[in-house]
Order: C-alpha cells, then structure tokens, then sequence
C-alpha cells in the first residue's frame, strides 16, 4: 500500500532522496501547504479581529484533535505554545519550593537535559536520574525509586527518543500523583500519533506534552500540553492569553483560567495548528486512525528488519538492535541499531541521499506514510553499499 500522493509537493522536492528520519522532521503532506496559504488568507482577510477566529475555530478543532486522539474527556485541559520548552519552564515555576526535587532518567530529551543542568547548577533544582540501561529492568527501578517519594516532579518519556524503548507504567506514576506534589510529566513527543496512545484512565492526574514536529506531521510550532484538573493551578511564569476566560484566584492576585488555558503563553505564530488541523482532517478523510498509520510502519520496519538480519542489508548486521519489531506490540516509529561505526554509515547514506539519523553509537531509521515497500528495498541497497 502507498500513500505517497498525501505527500507529493515534499517528494517531488527531491525525488532521488528516501527520507528515513521519520521520527526527526517529518516531510508535511500537501494537505499542510494549503493550511498555511489559509493562515496567511485568513489573517489578512479578518485582519485585527483574526484571534477571534484562531480561539473561536482553529484553537477548538485542535484540541478535539488532541483529546480525540489521547481519550482525554475534555478539549478543554489542551493548551499550546510554540515549543515544549515553554510548558517545562511553566511547570517547573508553579512548584512552591526551593530546591524542586525532581526524578527523572539519563535518556531525556535535550530540551529537560540541558534546562535541569543549569536549575541544578544554580541550587534551583536536585535532580535524580535513573539509567535506562539495562533498560529490561528500567521500568521496576524508575516505579521503585519514585515510589519511596520525596520528590516536587516526575519526569519520563513515553517513548525514548534514542533507543526507542517505551516506558509502560504511566498508571503506577499516575497513582502516586498528588496535586500538592509530585506532579507528573510523560515526555510524548514520541509517542503522540507514532503509537495509540490512551490516557483516559490517567488524564486527571498526569501532565502530558507533546507536539506536531513529528509523527502528527505538521511541522514546527504545534506544541500542547495536557493539565490535570487542580495540578500547578497557579504558574508564577505566565502569559497575557492565560487572563481571558473564567478566572479564579486570590482577591488583589493574579487572576489564572482553571482548565489547561492556565498554561497559556503569549502572541505566537498561528499557522503551525492549521497544518496540525489539516494533517488531521486528511488522516480522517481517508480513514487513517494512529493504529493504522502504524501498521503501515510496522511492516515497513519488519522488512527492513528482516533484511539486515538475513545479511542483505551489508555491514548493518553486524549492529545491535535496541528495539526490534516483535509481534504487534505498541512500538516506537523507528528501529535503532548500536555499532561503533553507526556515524560512519549515517554520513555513508547521507552521501547516498539517503537521509538516516544518528545519536552517538546509534544509528536510528524511521518510518512515515510517504514511504512503500519499493522505498525500504532502495534503503536495503543503499546499506549494502556501505
């Protein structure tokens, strides 16, 4: 099955290329091109009155997308900003103390690594970080630590993002969540529209971010955060947008909206939810649920999987794999191989035209929609050169 006609303005950009960084920067679907020619009609046509509309329409439509897609019961507690950094800043601002005592992991995204570094270099924050490796008992010793307590903030990814490992104990996080502390944080931005995900049974206690970056391939600016009823009611960093709609607070204070708009910013750039819009609303035109685009994946990385471990894809059979495809279960949207020599064969099919992605000894290949059964063959070939 193929869907590249989803995706022709991108393909037909560079033809001879095979994208394989689909869990990086996604190419946009055509359907994303015409959302942002709207943005630009749409702002110049309602002009001074033009967030009447992004809060009256295009605000709403993306977080039905949100809740629909995570079983959350309601719209309401999805905010969005610009990029994910902003929601740490947020959070970590509400905790009423000094220092924040913060769990997390050494497999955190660079956005929390690099922000938790510096709060620790200056007393603001103590951070425990449990290793992922070996990452078969990863999930009992992060449950373990953080259930002795003791800590402001808990913070974990859904989805690793360099060795795809999934973390599957967000209902155990969720029970100790308290909304005087800790509060919770799954890291979804590889997780959101890459695998099913339902946070039903936990969305009134966890906090959950992610964006369109990737697999909800809308491009850069689509970032959301979920917000728990009653958690980091009052953020002390905060936006102009957070003071319009039913406000609360103490009489003389600032005033704070009680749904996810608590966690709004300030003025941002539009046009990144209407491609998130329009993303969604061609997925639903064709009947393409979050399941479905992962199934397509699924057999893609299978092939390509079979291939390296038959020898037919060259010297890659040689690589650990860190998360292979194995029946049906929920996966990462890419597989990653460990070798000594993963930079040497990303910069190899980078010559190739062949776009991959690497993170220190570990070579990572991601799957889309654009790509078919022909595009995986033409990867195998490519690694056979290497």
């Amino acid at each position: 099955m193929t869907y590249k006609s989803l995706f022709s303005r991108a393909l037909s950009a560079a033809p001879e290329r095979l994208h394989f960084a689909a869990h990086s920067h996604h190419l946009w679907p055509d359907a994303s091109f015409e959302a942002q020619q709207q943005t630009w009609l749409d702002a110049n046509l309602h002009a001074d009155h033009k967030w009447d509309l992004v809060f009256g329409q295009v605000i709403p439509e993306a977080q039905a997308h949100v809740a629909a897609e995570l079983g959350l019961p309601s719209p309401d507690s999805v905010v969005f900003s610009s990029n994910t950094h902003d929601f740490l800043l947020r959070l970590f601002s509400g905790v009423e103390r000094t220092p924040v005592r913060i769990l997390a992991t050494d497999g955190e995204f660079h956005s929390f690594r690099r922000q938790a570094e510096r709060w620790e270099e200056i007393g603001a924050a103590v951070v425990t970080r449990i290793p992922l490796a070996p990452f078969d008992t990863f999930a009992d010793r992060f449950v373990a630590e953080a259930e002795k307590g003791g800590y402001d903030w808990i913070v974990v990814s859904q989805v690793f993002f360099r060795t795809g490992g999934l973390f599957d104990r967000i209902e155990d996080l969720a029970a100790l969540a308290r909304p005087e502390g800790p509060w919770v944080l799954i890291d979804g931005y590889h997780g959101f529209m890459a695998t099913p995900t339902d946070l039903s049974a936990v969305a009134d206690r966890i906090f959950y971010v992610s964006g369109g970056y990737k697999y909800a391939m809308a491009g850069e600016g689509a970032c959301f955060l979920h917000a728990p009823p009653g958690f980091c009611p009052r953020p002390v960093i905060t936006g102009w947008f957070a003071e319009f709609g039913d406000l609360s607070g103490p009489p003389g204070g600032v005033q704070y909206r009680s749904d996810g708009g608590r966690f709004w910013g300030a003025t941002f750039d539009c046009s990144a939810l209407y491609r998130f819009n329009a993303a969604r609303r061609m997925l639903d035109d064709h009947g393409l649920s979050t399941a479905a685009v992962a199934a397509h994946c699924r057999v893609l990385a299978g092939r390509f999987q079979a291939a390296v471990q038959d020898g037919r894809a060259g010297v890659l059979d040689q690589a650990e794999f860190l998360n292979p495809v194995i029946g049906d279960a929920p996966r990462a949207r890419f597989l990653a191989l460990r070798h000594p020599d993963a930079q040497a064969w990303c910069t190899g099919l980078r010559q190739a035209d062949v776009v991959t992605d690497v993170r220190d000894d570990v070579i990572r290949f991601g799957f889309g929609l654009y790509q078919d059964a022909e595009d995986v063959d033409r990867l195998i070939a490519a690694c056979r050169s290497l």
